[in-house]
């Protein structure tokens, strides 16, 4: 099988490591007649994707895919301080250490555990520092501790916990939403 590389562009030629030096820079990259301006957060390797984010004023930032195939030229504008570094690395970072801090995260984990040892659910705490929660040894629950944290082989128990951890969830809610 022979692969034809005559449509593969310059930026797509380039390796990870060239691909490495655009992350955390402003760049502006040339697209057919189009001209898209922003921070590097990422170059996905195999499809030579930028993965560009904005800040526009007031706003959360947004996230923006330049496709590998369609990048005619890229432009450094301007490194990034450390300042610009962090703000890059906490789009994805994950939920947990963005909405919650420490102490928060150790009350929702100590809640839950209480409601579900109250319902004799069987859980212990386990990780590193004790961080996630295992229900029964068959189902983990890692911060911060919401249905979609929660992994198991046995599909009808995560489907059951996760019930359960809603209902959970909705009954936290409600004394807060009544004046």
């Amino acid at each position: 099988m022979v692969l034809d590389v005559g449509n593969m562009n310059d930026w797509q030629r380039k390796s990870p490591l060239d691909w490495e030096t655009y992350v955390n820079k402003l760049v502006k990259v040339a697209v057919e007649k189009h001209e898209y301006e922003g921070w590097v957060l990422t170059v996905d390797p195999v499809s030579a994707t930028i993965v560009l984010a904005t800040f526009p004023e007031n706003e959360k930032g947004s996230i923006s895919f330049i496709m590998g195939h369609a990048i005619q030229e890229v432009e450094i504008l301007q490194e990034g301080d450390s300042d610009m570094k962090q703000r890059l690395a906490r789009i994805s970072a994950p939920e947990e250490s963005q909405a919650y801090s420490p102490e928060e995260l150790e009350k929702r984990k100590k809640a839950l555990k209480s409601w579900l040892e109250t319902n004799h659910i069987p859980v212990d705490e386990q990780g590193e520092q004790g961080r996630a929660l295992s229900v029964a040894g068959v189902l983990t629950i890692e911060p911060p501790y919401g249905p979609e944290q929660c992994s198991s082989a046995n599909e009808i128990i995560l489907s059951r916990v996760q019930g359960l951890l809603q209902r959970f969830l909705q009954q936290q809610e409600l004394p807060a939403q009544q004046p």
